[in-house]
């Protein structure tokens, strides 16, 4: 039975072209600079992102762990939004790894964090405190429906935090989802922020990785955060390769991607006993709850999906994710409609 797993955009699996380009690579130390793979992996990710030089890293949440502990020492603290990945799933590494100490701020809606806010979190220059060092972003924002956090926002959060000398860092695992649903460059997106992180094992459909870019000076010193975290690799051109692909052909087809979310958030917004806002899905994530008549809970309705060969996110007691990506096609989410309506008929 064929599966179709909505679980997450991590699940996907590299591409026929990613696995040629895999075998194929050419290959050195990377540790000392020697693997051409990743070097052009680098240099094609600063080059898409506006900045002067990029890092592989094996995860995103090392990425931002590397950016966050190159920005601040033991003791400092980062302005971040209460919903933010770094805030609520990064198994508190920025604190338990760097005494870095988080101020988290409420993200609204649309993934945001109100300037009056940040500015009310600065810290005055006082010995009882923290320093305020580093602003932390998060576009798209996975919590908060995948909004895509604009370049006029982005822009705004930037001058604010370098008129009081902090550093911006932007967690942009999805940092293109942001780009194609808005019609911009990834490049404006990034501008503001002094270093940016992006997967390419999730939407990009890499096996592994993420890229940190920042100044050339920044990325010079994130290369010894990486080594004291255990991230240096050595051929890591093979994993590289399908990074390039990634890059180079995967980028521009998100736009599917946001448009079988689409699809599916309307899909379920006709289902009874659906609770869904589907205005608020702009790129690939889709969350939706179950109304109190349903019998079941969102584990038990998970299970019933999983037996009809749909997965799905389960994120609360009655609450589900759903991402779409390359592997689901526009005929699977019709398929998964169709098997959340048998599904519900039996629960209500």
């Amino acid at each position: 039975m064929h599966t179709i797993d909505l679980r997450s955009d991590t699940v996907t699996q590299p591409t026929p072209e990613m696995r040629r380009a895999m075998a194929q690579a050419e290959v050195g130390d990377d540790v000392y600079g020697e693997d051409p793979t990743v070097n052009r992996l680098e240099a094609l990710a600063a080059e898409r992102l506006g900045k002067q030089a990029a890092m592989f890293v094996p995860s995103g949440t090392m990425g931002n762990l590397v950016a966050i502990l190159t920005h601040c020492g033991r003791g400092d603290e980062v302005i971040l939004g209460d919903q933010a990945h770094t805030f609520t799933s990064e198994a508190g590494g920025i604190a338990a790894l760097g005494g870095v100490h988080p101020y988290p701020v409420r993200n609204a809606p649309d993934g945001t964090l109100a300037l009056e806010d940040i500015l009310g979190a600065i810290r005055e220059d006082n010995p009882h405190y923290p320093r305020t060092r580093l602003i932390c972003l998060e576009n798209t924002h996975n919590r908060c429906y995948g909004a895509a956090l604009s370049v006029a926002y982005t822009a705004a959060v930037g001058r604010l935090a370098h008129e009081r000398g902090l550093k911006l860092h932007i967690d942009g695992a999805r940092i293109f989802n942001a780009a194609i649903a808005q019609g911009v460059d990834a490049r404006d997106l990034a501008a503001p922020a002094d270093s940016i992180t992006f997967c390419l094992s999730k939407g990009l459909c890499a096996p592994v990785g993420s890229v940190l870019c920042g100044s050339a000076d920044f990325i010079r010193e994130a290369r010894r955060t990486r080594k004291v975290l255990g991230g240096g690799m050595r051929q890591a051109g093979i994993l590289a390769a399908a990074g390039i692909v990634a890059l180079e052909k995967m980028v521009d087809r998100l736009a599917e991607d946001h448009a079988n979310a689409r699809r599916l958030a309307e899909g379920l917004a006709n289902l009874p006993g659906i609770a869904i806002e589907p205005e608020r899905v702009q790129t690939n994530i889709v969350f939706f709850d179950l109304k109190p008549e349903v019998r079941l809970g969102a584990k038990e309705v998970a299970a019933q999906l999983a037996e009809r060969g749909v997965k799905v996110g389960v994120a609360g007691p009655r609450r589900f994710r759903a991402v779409t990506h390359y592997w689901v096609k526009a005929e699977d989410i019709e398929k998964a409609l169709a098997a959340f309506a048998a599904v519900l008929r039996s629960a209500l």
